[in-house]
C-alpha cells in the first residue's frame, strides 16, 4: 500500500510557515523560499547568540571607560586598581553601577586610586 504522509507534510509545513512568520514577501508563504529562509535565520540566531556575550562585554567595558575618565583614570588604570585593592566586581556590575549610581561608582573610583598608589608604592 503507498504512503503519502499526509498529515506528516502538513505538520512540517506548518512549522516552517510558523517559523517564517512576519517575514517580507513571499518568504513567509511560499513553502520553498521560506524553508531557505528560516534555515539561514537559525543560522544567523545560533552566531549571534554568541556574538552577544562578545558586544555585551564590550559595551560594558566603553561605560566603565567612560566613567573612569570622569575621576582622571583610564580603563586599564582603573581595572589594576581594583583588582590591587581586592575588589572582585565584574565588569556587567561595574558598568551598572556607572550608569545608574555615579556616586557608588565614584567611591570605586577612589578605591581603584588607593589601590593603583598601594601597587606602586608597595
Amino acid at each position: 500500500m503507498r504512503v503519502k504522509r499526509g498529515h506528516n507534510r502538513v505538520q512540517r509545513r506548518k512549522k516552517i510557515l510558523a517559523l517564517a512568520k512576519g517575514y517580507y514577501g513571499t518568504k513567509h508563504n511560499a513553502y520553498r523560499i521560506a524553508k531557505l529562509q528560516v534555515e539561514r535565520s537559525l543560522a544567523y540566531a545560533y552566531r549571534d547568540r554568541r556574538q552577544r556575550k562578545r558586544v555585551m562585554r564590550s559595551l560594558w567595558i566603553v561605560r566603565i571607560n567612560a566613567a573612569a575618565r570622569l575621576h582622571d583614570l583610564s580603563y586599564s588604570q582603573f581595572i589594576a586598581g581594583l583588582k590591587a585593592a581586592g575588589s572582585a566586581l565584574d565588569r556587567k556590575l561595574l558598568a551598572d553601577l556607572a550608569v545608574r549610581d555615579p556616586e557608588g561608582f565614584a567611591d570605586l573610583a577612589k578605591l581603584a586610586k588607593k589601590g593603583l598608589a598601594s601597587k606602586i608604592s608597595g
